[in-house]
């Protein structure tokens, strides 16, 4: 009976006039956001004392613990704190089992003293956080590469300014951590944060940490050699591109044309390709270069392909600015750089910022590649790292600990 009352109510509401559609989701959503959150939130923080030893990471997307958070949560609950993970699997927002694991959050934060984000999140957003209560904002990139936030109100990507001042995604914010002083202009920008009393540190990011870490590169290196053993005796470049589109619907790019790079560069080289995690869908690498290509997107974190990667090629992902502490070679595969501008945007002018030739061709990757003796520049890539990862020398875990414990 269930079923079919679920089923009649689902065409019903595809019957409905668009604009009849609309103002039921907007309805809905304030409810959800002005009512239901807010009450659920601030029940459980009257009925509850604050537990000064609680802290909670929520993560947003996914559903482990990820590297932005990694060596913060290890330590701690090295150090004794008492540490809860939420996970809300953020995909669509008005899913109703999202909206229980968000309800659940709420719950668990509403006596925590200290509560971490790596995301946007428009539910913490939507609460009066009781006094005593510290949220952590721990962005998941470096520097400032591709817009986010409010910065994309006036294009396509983005929701649009009213919309973002309604339901906004980074209110309640107590610290905003960076990976150096030069970047904060753009996180005050993207988050709102102008006239607020959040503050914008630049403790540098915390997983950058194990890029100083002498046996986590080694065991990076392992474990890049037990997925793929033919990078043992050649050199590795890794092709991590960014997605296309909107979160839930990501696309990759198709471009790389690997049988040509296999014929000119196989002799010296193997390429690993890394999928932004949002695509579902991805290409495949052709048959007769497998010996040479392989997708590791699922079977090796981007942090370790870092590591090990000889050079990089991307396009406007902010793992850049990571590779900059490498100081090793990045080409910027940029075919569809227009379109992506008009889409998203960038904080600085894509030609200044790259560290690195912008390229349009597979040809032209090659050649680079092929003449890196006389062509690559170390000092530009070691001005970029000096101007946009300045705070990430491998301590910034124990800045944002002072942090924690000043609270």
């Amino acid at each position: 009976m269930k079923k079919i009352l679920k089923k009649v109510l689902k065409k019903i509401y595809r019957a409905l006039p668009s604009k009849v559609k609309k103002c039921y989701r907007m309805a809905r959503k304030v409810l959800i956001f002005r009512v239901v959150y807010p009450f659920t939130y601030k029940f459980f923080a009257l009925t509850r004392k604050m537990n000064p030893d609680k802290v909670v990471f929520i993560e947003a997307r996914f559903d482990k613990i990820t590297d932005a958070f990694q060596l913060i949560y290890k330590r701690m609950k090295d150090e004794g704190y008492e540490v809860h993970e939420e996970y809300l699997l953020n995909i669509k927002s008005n899913n109703p089992a999202y909206i229980r694991r968000c309800l659940h959050m709420l719950k668990d934060i509403a006596d925590a003293h200290y509560i971490f984000l790596n995301d946007a999140c428009d539910v913490t957003s939507s609460i009066s956080l009781r006094k005593g209560s510290r949220i952590f904002q721990v962005w998941h990139a470096c520097g400032a590469f591709k817009k986010f936030g409010m910065s994309t109100a006036d294009l396509i990507f983005g929701a649009d300014r009213r919309t973002q001042e309604k339901f906004p995604n980074y209110r309640n914010l107590s610290y905003v951590t960076v990976s150096s002083p030069e970047v904060s202009w753009a996180y005050e920008e993207a988050m709102n944060l102008k006239g607020t009393d959040t503050e914008i540190v630049a403790t540098g990011i915390s997983r950058t940490d194990v890029f100083y870490d002498k046996n986590f590169i080694e065991n990076a290196r392992e474990s890049v050699y037990s997925v793929f053993p033919q990078a043992r005796s050649k050199k590795v470049i890794l092709y991590a591109p960014t997605f296309r589109g909107r979160v839930a619907k990501a696309k990759t790019p198709d471009c790389l044309d690997i049988p040509a790079m296999k014929k000119a560069l196989g002799n010296e080289y193997i390429l690993l390709l890394k999928h932004h995690p949002f695509v579902k869908k991805r290409p495949e690498i052709p048959e007769d270069c497998k010996d040479f290509a392989m997708d590791v997107t699922t079977d090796l974190d981007i942090d370790k392909l870092l590591c090990v990667s000889d050079i990089c090629i991307s396009d406007y992902s902010s793992l850049i600015f990571e590779y900059s502490l490498f100081e090793r070679p990045m080409i910027f595969y940029a075919y569809d750089l227009e379109d992506y501008f008009d889409w998203r945007g960038f904080y600085y002018n894509y030609d200044d910022l790259t560290p690195g030739p912008v390229v349009t061709e597979t040809e032209e990757i090659i050649d680079y590649i092929q003449n890196l003796d006389t062509r690559f520049d170390k000092e530009q890539v070691h001005a970029f790292r000096e101007k946009f990862m300045s705070a990430c020398d491998g301590c910034a875990t124990d800045r944002i600990m002072e942090l924690v414990r000043k609270c």
